[in-house]
């Protein structure tokens, strides 16, 4: 929690329990379900619930928005982001099966009543979002096209409605087409660790 408590001093009391015990509860699931690979686990809070709270750096989710968190894996970035954000609704989609049971079963023991969760492609899902949410799913050239229909009209954020992916390294090829919407945001300039030298947040109105 040293990471977490340094950069959000401001987190209450069920949060930082929250956050403890997402801690804990990933470790013993990824002994079971290799939800993160077995020699990164022991980054957990730096490279995945500190990466995923980049997010909250960009944009302030004001309460009621909803949020699509498409290729959530085991629950990232949506159930870190769901802890922060508890007046926040997340759908979290994954064609994993096995990955999300970890998701859900770490949402229900942290008693997240802003998840829910959808085995299936992002084709099978219904509805509108405010924000479609993704960490390094797919090409951001190939994603775009697959989210569009998924985004709400009206406008509840300081940002208008769109996708906003966390994403590393030379992006110059997957945003060709989208270079003069985009808006890229360097994590690095937030976080001071190695591990965020490279990492970026793409945003793109939709």
């Amino acid at each position: 929690m040293d990471f977490i408590n340094k950069y959000f001093p401001s987190l209450g009391d069920e949060q930082r329990k929250q956050f403890e015990r997402m801690m804990q509860l990933y470790p013993e699931w990824n002994e079971k379900i290799n939800v993160i690979s077995r020699k990164d686990i022991e980054n957990l809070e730096v490279n995945h619930v500190l990466h995923s709270l980049g997010i909250t750096k960009f944009i302030n989710f004001t309460p009621g928005t909803r949020v699509l968190d498409l290729g959530t894996g085991g629950g990232f970035p949506g159930i870190p982001l769901a802890v922060f954000y508890p007046e926040v609704q997340f759908h979290l989609v994954d064609r994993i099966g096995k990955k999300l049971k970890v998701a859900q079963d770490i949402a229900d023991q942290l008693g997240l009543q802003n998840v829910s969760i959808q085995h299936g492609d992002v084709k099978e899902v219904k509805g509108t979002f405010d924000f479609v949410v993704s960490r390094a799913v797919m090409p951001f050239n190939d994603l775009v096209p697959l989210v569009k229909r998924l985004i709400a009209h009206e406008m509840r954020n300081s940002l208008p409605n769109g996708l906003i992916c966390l994403k590393g390294g030379d992006l110059s090829g997957e945003i060709q087409k989208f270079k003069t919407q985009v808006l890229i945001d360097e994590l690095s300039s937030y976080f001071k660790e190695e591990f965020y030298k490279t990492k970026k947040i793409v945003y793109l109105p939709l």
